[in-house]
């Protein structure tokens, strides 16, 4: 059976100004599995992640050369409406960040900024993305109080809903669960799990043990460089490099 490649990149180089921070990235991500991205602080792997749902746009001064692909469509040529790249390509950080609003309304944001207006509508996609999320059962009596109320981990897992609400293509997590502690991780990785079987996901992480637990597919990252990119359980007991091996067993990094 051919799989279905979601994320194409090809020869991808990006410049913050004067700095060449990816060096000719080239690689696929196929449809509704898991990508991890690892590697030591400051490889690249979070301006790559920044570069799939274009935030790092948003930076003045910044180039990107190559192209990237998201079902054969270049997100980086003229004409691509951002705001839709953007629903297509939902996003996750490091902290949780939810709005200092309601829980429903937090899940809400993304449908009313798109003038989705049909309120039960919006009620029952905020319900699918809480229950995707696995959080519904934990605030479904309490949707009208303040998101700011819930847990670290109960506040990672409303964003995940946030993005989800959208219905996006891709899931980006740059570090979901790494301002967590071990029972909220742990939940995290449950719901990557499940959401896999209709998302496309790819998340950074310094945890290797995660990448290990929660991909298909590990890329590994250094000085700006894909290095090597395999088949997760083949990255973890043979890699090709002798960089990537070095990495993987905590002799450098």
């Amino acid at each position: 059976m051919s799989k279905n490649i979601k994320l194409r990149t090809e020869n991808l180089n990006f410049y913050y100004s004067g700095f060449h921070a990816l060096h000719g990235i080239s690689m696929d991500m196929v449809e509704k599995e898991v990508t991890a991205l690892i590697g030591p602080s400051g490889c690249g792997k979070s301006t790559y992640l920044r570069c799939i749902n274009r935030m790092n746009d948003l930076i003045p001064g910044t180039r990107v050369e190559g192209r990237l692909l998201l079902d054969d469509s270049d997100i980086y040529s003229s004409g691509v409406d951002v705001v839709d790249l953007r629903k297509r390509v939902g996003m996750v950080f490091q902290k949780p960040n939810p709005f200092p609003k309601t829980i429903f309304e937090n899940v809400a944001y993304g449908l009313r900024v798109n003038g989705i207006k049909d309120r039960d509508f919006v009620a029952r996609r905020v319900e699918e993305g809480l229950k995707m999320s696995a959080l519904w059962e934990e605030v479904k009596d309490r949707l009208h109080s303040s998101a700011l109320g819930l847990s670290g981990g109960q506040q990672q897992r409303l964003c995940i809903a946030r993005a989800l609400a959208v219905e996006p293509d891709v899931l980006l997590m740059d570090e979901p669960a790494s301002a967590l502690d071990p029972v909220a991780t742990q939940k995290i990785e449950e719901l990557i799990f499940e959401l896999k079987k209709k998302f496309t996901i790819v998340i950074v992480t310094h945890n290797m043990q995660q990448a290990a637990r929660v991909s298909d597919v590990t890329a590994f990252f250094y000085m700006g460089e894909l290095i090597e990119i395999d088949a997760t359980d083949k990255m973890f007991t043979r890699p090709k490099e002798k960089q990537t091996e070095e990495y993987i067993t905590g002799r450098f990094g």
